[in-house]
């Protein structure tokens, strides 16, 4: 499984974080709705909803004037084995490097 960047990125953003955490919370949301409870404007909410849209993370429907956005499940546990994915690998080089300390001061104690 290859690392997508651009999702990495988009989800790198804490405020984008919250609001996916608000989304699926409430089980969708608008951006007016979103930007009570965030510390940014309505505008900036707009424009991370469209970040997160473009990758797929979120889908809106139109309700009268509003456009009420909900997280894509599939798309969001795809970030999460891609995360599991980058740990297992992370996990691995900290322990080769733990070795190399261990062994490191084993030769510094002889």
């Amino acid at each position: 499984m290859s690392i997508d960047d651009e999702l990495w990125s988009a989800i790198g953003d804490p405020t984008r974080r919250e609001m996916l955490d608000l989304l699926l919370a409430a089980g969708g949301g608008t951006a007016t709705s979103l930007s009570e409870r965030l510390p940014v404007t309505r505008q900036a909410v707009a424009k991370h909803l469209a970040v997160l849209e473009r990758i797929s993370l979120v889908h809106a429907t139109t309700a009268g004037r509003e456009r009420v956005y909900t997280v894509d499940e599939e798309q969001l546990a795809r970030a999460v084995a891609q995360l599991s994915t980058v740990r297992d690998a992370w996990d691995g080089r900290l322990q080769r490097i733990k070795r190399m300390a261990e062994a490191i001061q084993k030769t510094r104690k002889r």
